[in-house]
């Protein structure tokens, strides 16, 4: 059996994420007057759409935005909505943290944290499923990378062969870059045995969510080690959707966690759960803008490192926050976009760039459809 990973001695476990009713006005347009939705273009195919619509709005902290994909029912996406209220300043940040929010400057661009200048995290660089042929160039738009994570699965199983082909162009073109796969809870049980058996030749980092649901996970472990499988799991969606955290740590199910300020309510809440779990973690992005990457970068900053940590993520964790380059137009020029710069990217506040806001707008009805649902979460977060 493997080995089960234990939370932290005397780590409190976390308040359910997003449960408390907050003291918030009827209407959201009574708190947040400069409510924007853009829509980013995509270079690719990527989670099965080509765009990616956002909600963006200030507040006495600066830019947030609001991006929960649109399949989210409303007490899923209100967790998105506490985070932004937070990293906006709107609502209090309930960790240290929150006493060195930054503030936004009036101006566009990039804003730098205090007492943070010149502070950067590291990234990876983002491989979608996609032909052989375009691995390098998807790739060429991430500069230097030292680690990259791969989609596989898109299909489930039926992917196999082409997730298989992918991988063997990018290690012939990148032998030595640490490699991180996701395949987004793709496959079944027995599935996820035989596509590790095959993707344990191509020396990874870690597996990203192979299976759906924690016992799975705890399941998939145990097989991995039974055959002598040296495969390190990590869990995303179980971290996210779970509704107490610490099970993925109590059943042994992954031996790092995935960590996303929006889906988890915010940068306290996330903070709460690596600290209950007790496991390594990698922040990572919601397929967000340069806005919604800022909260991600923050925090990253922040992340415990741990012994633990350092055997398997390295010295230096690079985290899932260089998907900017995914995007072929964001809310800001590219020379102040958090896109991957040798590697990492700036802790930093992003202001939108007005012209960019325009440019990008989404049509009256697709506004009208995100300020709806903006107000709905805004009423569940009430009670």
């Amino acid at each position: 059996m493997a080995d089960t990973a234990r939370p932290h001695p005397g780590a409190p476990a976390p308040e359910p994420i997003a449960s408390a009713p907050l003291d918030l006005p009827e209407r959201f347009d009574e708190a947040i007057e400069d409510l924007h939705v853009v829509r980013l273009p995509m270079v690719t195919r990527f989670r099965g759409i080509t765009e990616r619509e956002v909600a963006l709005f200030s507040g006495p902290a600066g830019w947030a935005e609001f991006s929960p994909f649109v399949e989210y029912d409303t007490e899923e996406a209100s967790r998105w909505l506490r985070a932004s209220l937070e990293f906006s300043g709107l609502i209090p940040q309930n960790t240290a943290l929150a006493e060195a929010a930054p503030s936004a400057d009036p101006g566009r661009g990039s804003v730098p944290v205090p007492d943070g200048s010149g502070e950067t995290v590291a990234v990876n660089g983002t491989l979608p499923a996609c032909p052989p042929d375009q691995v390098e160039s998807i790739l060429s738009r991430y500069g230097r990378v030292g680690t990259v994570k791969a989609k596989v699965a898109e299909r489930g199983f039926a992917s196999l062969d082409d997730d298989l082909g992918r991988l063997r162009e990018f290690r012939s073109l990148f032998p030595d870059t640490t490699l991180r796969l996701d395949a987004n809870a793709g496959y079944t049980l027995t599935e996820a045995v035989e596509v590790c058996e095959a993707f344990a030749d191509f020396d990874l980092q870690y597996f990203e969510q192979p299976v759906p649901g924690v016992e799975q996970l705890a399941e998939l472990r145990e097989e991995l080690a039974r055959r002598g499988l040296p495969i390190v799991i990590a869990a995303d969606e179980s971290i996210r959707k779970a509704e107490d955290p610490l099970r993925v740590a109590e059943l042994g199910a992954a031996e790092v966690i995935i960590v996303k300020v929006q889906p988890l309510g915010g940068i306290g809440a996330a903070l709460d759960v690596i600290g209950a779990s007790g496991l390594p973690a990698v922040v990572s992005s919601a397929l967000e803008s340069s806005v919604g990457l800022a909260a991600g970068a923050e925090l990253a900053a922040g992340l415990p490192r741990t012994d633990r940590s350092r055997d398997i993520l390295g010295d230096r964790v690079a985290c899932g926050l260089g998907t900017g380059r995914l995007f072929t137009a964001d809310i800001v020029a590219e020379d102040e976009a958090l896109t991957p710069v040798d590697g990492a990217i700036p802790v930093t506040r992003i202001v939108p760039d007005p012209d960019r806001l325009q440019q990008l707008a989404v049509d009256p009805g697709r506004y009208e459809w995100w300020a709806g649902r903006l107000q709905n979460c805004w009423s569940a977060l009430r009670g």
